[in-house]
């Protein structure tokens, strides 16, 4: 497997990235909210989408998760 560097933006959007998935698994994971379905932070989400905006993946996913995948095994 080749192993990919990545720039400063690239890395900043795969760890936003990363930071949202496991805020929302934690949501998910975390103990019923009633009958309200879990929250994630609009924080989390804004982030995530200005770190993939400014790495040029907005669209380009296919790209990104090729990225991510040689990056972080775990994903």
């Amino acid at each position: 497997m080749q192993t990919a560097v990545l720039t400063d933006r690239e890395r900043a959007a795969v760890q936003a990235y990363l930071r949202l998935t496991r805020t929302v698994r934690a949501a998910f994971d975390g103990p019923p909210n009633g009958d309200r379905p879990p929250l994630v932070p609009t924080v989390a989400l804004a982030e995530a989408e200005r770190a993939l905006t400014a790495a040029g993946f907005a669209g380009n996913e296919e790209e990104f998760f090729r990225l991510l995948r040689s990056w972080c095994a775990e994903v």
